[in-house]
């Protein structure tokens, strides 16, 4: 029997895994762990305040949900006043040896710093969307400051063995991106090319979470060695388009669309979604994982429409071997 890390290992890699791995709740089970800073530079306070960077959040108290009310870099001419978190402070690693340790044989999935979203919590969005424009080398500039901090945190993580790191960064709007690809393409894409090689060269396999339509930069992200997408919405895009043109060429780590299906339809659409997903994101060889979204009361989902997920990827699971 394959292990987890094996499992979500080969079907990344299109390598005939025995089943399809699973990111499910107790008592569904799952084949990854975490790994992660603590306190991370990213983390947003969950019962609101100011964050590292001086930037403050107000929650939103019954969600994992949040809004930047303060930006802590209203003027370019701040910059150099800026708090920059100390990406080397030894608290921030202290358990990453305790994690590796439970994560047993399950595969280690650890956490990056998002270099979009973290730029507009810093800046405001409608600044940053201006900056791309008018202040493009201070944009790039804070850009940097946030890869360099994800290299080491690469090889932190890749020296307590983790297998794969994942950034965090929605993109898309609901039927577009959220800026033009023209100009993600001059100013993140070589950046996020840099991070991946990082990835690779450490021996790890590349993740990016990311939201809304992001239909016209997944080829670059494929290009620059982008492993896995892990997208918790595709009824905007469609499972056929993003199957057609982009399956076995990337993976694809998503749960049922948790603002459509898993929202508003019924407990046979989601097990009929589920098929369908297997079906057209994954291949014979692999290239698909599901998993479930963690904050279900934020999402509106029921525990109902949570069991007819899981349960129905578990039934095509038990499908598949009995096959084998």
């Amino acid at each position: 029997m394959m292990n987890g890390c094996e499992l979500v290992t080969r079907t990344v890699r299109f390598q005939n895994p025995e089943r399809i791995p699973i990111d499910f709740p107790e008592p569904y089970g799952t084949d990854f762990a975490g790994m992660g800073m603590s306190p991370s530079p990213d983390d947003r306070p969950r019962k609101g305040g100011y964050d590292e960077w001086g930037a403050y959040w107000q929650t939103f108290g019954f969600t994992n949900l949040g809004e930047v009310k303060e930006y802590p870099l209203k003027d370019w001419r701040d910059f150099d006043r800026l708090t920059i978190p100390d990406i080397h402070d030894p608290r921030r690693w202290q358990g990453l040896a305790e994690a590796a340790q439970r994560a047993g044989d399950k595969f280690i999935l650890a956490g990056g710093i998002s270099i979009y979203e973290r730029v507009h919590f810093i800046r405001g969005l409608q600044n940053t969307w201006t900056d791309i424009y008018e202040a493009p080398e201070q944009l790039g500039r804070l850009v940097d400051i946030l890869v360099e901090m994800n290299l080491v945190a690469i090889e932190r993580y890749a020296n307590a063995g983790a297998h794969g790191f994942i950034f965090c960064d929605d993109w898309g709007l609901q039927t577009r991106l959220m800026i033009s690809p023209k100009a993600w393409r001059a100013l993140w894409k070589p950046r996020y090319a840099r991070m991946f090689k990082a990835v690779h060269d450490a021996g790890m396999l590349s993740f990016m979470h990311s939201c809304g339509y992001i239909v016209d930069i997944m080829d670059d992200l494929i290009e620059i060695g982008l492993d896995v997408i892990q997208m918790d919405q595709q009824e905007n895009m469609g499972l056929e388009l993003l199957g057609g043109r982009f399956g076995g060429r990337v993976s694809f780590f998503c749960p049922v669309d948790i603002q459509q299906t898993m929202a508003r339809g019924n407990l046979d659409e989601i097990r009929a979604y589920a098929r369908q997903m297997t079906r057209l994101l994954g291949r014979p060889n692999g290239g698909f994982i599901p998993r479930w979204y963690a904050d279900p009361v934020g999402a509106g989902h029921t525990q109902a429409a949570v069991d007819a997920m899981c349960d129905e990827f578990m039934r095509i699971n038990t499908e598949r071997m009995i096959q084998v």
